[in-house]
């Protein structure tokens, strides 16, 4: 289902290391960076620019 079952990446402690490096990698090009969320602007369906506090009474 996801590929190779969890008992043989971990039967080894470099396998063990390889797999935490690849997801290390993995969730650091998925997250965006603070400097893409500026470039981006207000895209459509994003947020408003700037801070506002939902349970304020503003």
């Amino acid at each position: 289902m996801f590929g190779p079952r969890i008992t043989t990446i971990f039967a080894s402690r470099w396998k063990a290391l390889w797999w935490a490096a690849g997801m290390i990698v993995t969730t650091i090009s998925l997250v965006p960076s603070a400097d893409d969320k500026d470039a981006a602007g207000n895209a459509p369906g994003s947020p408003p620019t700037g801070h506002h506090n939902p349970w304020s009474k503003n």
